[in-house]
């Protein structure tokens, strides 16, 4: 079994505390998830929650910003933190022995930053030039301008930096409001994983994680209205970079894993139909792979490729004819196989670290509100047919639905 032992308590206000024990290791992943990211931010408001993140270092009632940073490092461990689309997390990696530690350093920043208004106007300037510097890498940034698109006038599109303007208009009220409404014990998730005692993590919690309760409900975004068609943006770059895709499953669709397999099969990897038949058959392309990600009520596949502006035209009919392959007939049973193989091999070395184990623990608390062990999923991933992942492809990739970004150097 490569599951270990996982354990789930709620507090009265809410409060999740969920953890997997793993003896094999001396080290602990400890992760506070929010409930909340860049969907749920007001469109004058977009970036409030990176934004927040940020400012959560900049000092407490009783740390400052450095004192923060040492207090775990200084132990030999790291902290740090993120922002998705529909989560916020605060991680620290420690060994076991510093567990009150870490607890009590993340308590600290969740529950008594000061938000300095010093501290504010320089790390605006911080994240102003974060987002210049992604218009330097537009191998990233066309991946953006495709889920704007995707999703136009709707949190799940919206850059999860925020924009020049939005940040640059942001004030300190408007991110405290932010926090008061979403930092809230329902709408928190304490994750570990690695050689930690539940009881122990559970009894810290409740000494340290003193959130308040929420008042009132909050309410559940609207869902997305996805958009197709095509963009062409041109840009001071030398290259061509396409994105191109499609709405697809929500994190929790019974259909999950035939998406898996079939990333896998169009663009997951050096092996896969992509890979092989424009960049290694035609040499049209040094960076080309599909993706996918999925939400609360929507997902995404799609596909990216850089190339040189004459392989435009054939790139774009080459990516249509592995689509079309696959809407066409079934995949044999042997490419199943080995994708399946791929899958699963991907899935268990992912997990060999505890910071891996903690964000799958806290992203299937947050869109499933269960656990599901390595072998349940090797179970759906084995289930998959040539049947039923044609039946996917047949819904999923109608060149009807197919929205196109394309970065065009300028003449």
């Amino acid at each position: 079994m490569i599951y270990q032992e996982y354990k789930k308590t709620i507090f009265s206000n809410g409060l999740t505390v969920i953890s997997e024990f793993m003896p094999a290791v001396r080290s602990i992943s400890l992760g506070v998830w929010i409930k909340t990211g860049t969907r749920f931010e007001p469109k004058n408001h977009n970036g409030v929650a990176h934004f927040l993140e940020h400012m959560m270092f900049k000092g407490t009632r009783r740390r400052s910003p450095r004192q923060i940073v040492r207090s775990i490092e200084s132990l030999g461990g790291q902290m740090n933190a993120f922002t998705g689309k529909e989560q916020t997390c605060y991680h620290v990696e420690i060994l076991d022995e510093h567990l009150p530690r870490a607890v009590e350093v993340l308590a600290d920043i969740m529950l008594n930053s000061t938000f300095p208004e010093k501290e504010f106007e320089k790390e605006r300037r911080v994240i102003l030039d974060e987002i210049q510097s992604l218009e330097d890498t537009p191998d990233e940034m066309v991946h953006d301008f495709f889920v704007e698109k995707l999703f136009p006038d709707h949190g799940l599109g919206y850059p999860i930096l925020g924009t020049p303007e939005t940040v640059a208009a942001l004030g300190r009220e408007g991110m405290l409001e932010f926090y008061r409404t979403y930092y809230r014990a329902r709408e928190i998730i304490i994750a570990a994983t690695g050689n930690v005692n539940h009881q122990q993590l559970i009894d810290l919690a409740g000494k340290y994680f003193r959130f308040p309760e929420a008042n009132g409900v909050i309410p559940i975004p609207r869902p997305p209205v996805f958009h197709g068609g095509e963009f062409r943006v041109e840009r001071p770059i030398h290259q061509v970079h396409l994105c191109t895709g499609v709405s697809a499953y929500p994190f929790a669709h019974p259909r999950k894993f035939n998406l898996l397999v079939l990333n896998t099969i169009l663009g997951g990897g050096m092996s896969s139909r992509l890979f092989q038949n424009i960049r290694e058959r035609h040499g049209i392309a040094y960076g080309i792979y599909s993706f996918f990600d999925f939400y609360i009520d929507e997902g995404i596949l799609g596909v990216y490729l850089g190339t040189d502006k004459r392989n435009l035209g054939k790139a774009l009919k080459l990516v249509e004819r592995e689509f079309q392959q696959l809407r066409k007939k079934p995949v044999s049973a042997r490419e199943l196989e080995e994708a399946k193989s791929q899958l699963k091999g991907n899935l268990v070395l992912g997990l060999e670290s505890t910071a891996a184990r903690m964000n799958r623990l806290a992203m299937m608390e947050i869109y499933l509100g269960n656990f599901q062990s390595i072998d349940t999923v090797v179970e759906d991933i084995e289930r998959v047919t040539p049947e039923s992942l044609w039946e996917t492809a047949q819904e999923l990739l109608d060149e009807n639905r197919f929205l196109r970004v394309i970065f065009l150097p300028k003449n």
